[in-house]
């Protein structure tokens, strides 16, 4: 039989082999050229990619009418920048069973537009993609005067009950500079509290997401990021490109997320810009002992809740003493002599009571004890270099010999604490960061000396380092971030 008389499941067979991105156009190709054969339209709705302010009205007013055809529909992606932003909430409002989202988030959009789309949960959701471009051609204080900042579009977000979102992308495209020395005034600002941004992190719909991309241009994020007890502890890819993140921070984050495979940074500079000997030694070093400075944070948070605890049974028992404040206060001492006219001959200060104060005698009744630096898991830097006056091979060199500087450095402190254990010492080790880190949670005791042991005959190869950025595709380092991440998010930026 010719391809005309094919039943429908052979279609469908056919058309299932198509990229994600080509179905849409693939099916209507297919459905044109042999018009009476039963070539199932379900495919034409699947993967929809709206790119001009025409189509959305279009696909509005095709599908509102059709539950069904509203129910094929499972991934949404907006590229276009000029939209009527309310059309798009009612098209999204009947789209119900969208597994995948992608806003260009433009100037008619305004933050009430994106909170009412994302103010109910969307359960089946797994990626969801907001890149925003508010820029004007013309100077506006609008959203300065109304404080219309996108802050409450991820406040939204971070009200989602749990829920299974591997993929999370919020972007801010920088601005041109060319157009900003030509324009002369201020663009509008997406966000203006990034203290959201903790508790987007620690929101139960990031417990268990994989891959996060978060740019705001020059903005510091990371110590938002940074001291938040249970964010995002399943996430493997983080992207912070073009945001402004310190050389100290690329250890917090490390510290942070005890499970982070890839991190990107391109446009960050977190060797300030230019490449000098030995920064690069820094670096690595630095990136071997991200989990040393979590066993360390997390040894002061337990060390300072069991000194409140044990200061607080002191309290309740026998350590507790009264002591004055100071000398009992008594009346003013009369001077010998002739009195002013205006002296009083009482005073209300005379016989204050004694205050006493509840003195608590600290003694040795915290206990003695350990947290133990796991092995890191980190596998990619990637970030770029626009100003370097050095080969890139010689880069590499340095950050692999300061990453064995810091794996012998970390395991002299795991056989340091080895010899603690065999002495009676408490040694415990992170297990888990989902809670709060409140005492003994996520914690385990060391019950066996295989955990000193046996990692520590694993050799650690070095992360693969890559300064080409996203966008250069000639120049990758095999298995690096930029890679990773291309895989994971359909944009090339």
């Amino acid at each position: 039989s010719n391809l005309a008389e094919l039943p429908t499941e052979v279609y469908s067979a056919i058309l299932s082999q198509v990229p994600t991105q080509e179905k849409q156009q693939a099916s209507l190709s297919l459905s044109r050229a042999i018009p009476r054969s039963p070539v199932p339209l379900h495919h034409l709705f699947e993967c929809i990619c709206l790119k001009t302010p025409e189509s959305v009205f279009q696909l509005y007013r095709r599908i509102r009418g059709s539950a069904e055809e509203a129910g094929w529909v499972r991934s949404f992606a907006l590229e276009t920048w000029t939209v009527d932003a309310d059309i798009v909430v009612n098209l999204l409002s009947i789209l119900t069973s969208l597994r995948r989202i992608t806003l260009f988030v433009g100037p008619n959009f305004a933050p009430e537009h994106l909170v009412e789309i994302l103010e109910k949960p969307r359960g089946g959701l797994l990626y969801l993609s907001l890149r925003f471009r508010p820029y004007v051609q013309r100077a506006t204080y609008y959203q300065f005067l109304k404080g219309a900042y996108f802050d409450t579009a991820l406040q939204a977000l971070s009200r989602w009950l749990p829920h299974n979102l591997p993929t999370l992308s919020i972007v801010q495209d920088p601005l041109d500079p060319e157009i900003a020395r030509a324009q002369r005034f201020a663009q509008p600002l997406v966000f203006f509290h990034l203290d959201v941004l903790t508790k987007l992190v620690c929101s139960p719909c990031l417990r268990w997401a994989s891959n996060l991309r978060l740019r705001i241009p020059s903005r510091q994020v990371a110590p938002f990021l940074l001291n938040a007890p249970g964010a995002a502890p399943a996430l493997n890819l983080l992207d912070l490109s073009t945001c402004h993140v310190r050389f100290a921070d690329v250890e917090g984050l490390l510290a942070q997320f005890s499970n982070l495979k890839h991190l990107i940074l391109n446009g960050c500079f977190i060797t300030q810009g230019h490449s000098l000997e030995g920064d690069w030694v820094a670096v690595g070093k630095m990136v071997a002992l991200g989990t040393v400075k979590a066993a360390k944070d997390r040894e002061k948070k337990l060390k300072a809740w069991l000194e409140s605890n044990a200061a607080r049974l002191l309290t309740n028992d026998d350590g507790v003493s009264e002591q004055p404040t100071g000398e009992q206060r008594r009346g003013r001492r009369i001077k010998p002599g002739r009195r002013g006219l205006a002296t009083a001959t009482i005073s209300l200060r005379d016989f204050v009571p004694t205050e006493a104060v509840r003195v608590v005698q600290r003694n040795n009744s915290v206990p003695r004890l350990r947290v133990l630096p796991t092995f890191p898991v980190i596998r990619s830097l990637s970030t770029s270099l626009d100003f370097h006056n050095r080969d890139e091979h010689t880069i590499r060199t340095e950050f692999q010999q300061g990453w064995k500087e810091g794996i012998a450095q970390l395991n002299a402190i795991r056989s340091r604490l080895y010899q603690f254990w065999k002495n009676g010492v408490r040694v415990m080790y992170i297990s888990d960061k989902q809670g709060t880190e409140d005492g003994y949670e996520g914690l385990r005791d060391v019950d066996s000396e295989t955990l000193f042991h046996d990692v520590q005959c694993v050799v650690c190869p070095a992360p693969v380092l890559c300064l080409s950025g996203s966008n250069d595709t000639t120049k990758h380092a095999d298995g690096c971030g930029h890679a990773v991440a291309g895989r994971i998010w359909d944009d090339v930026i």
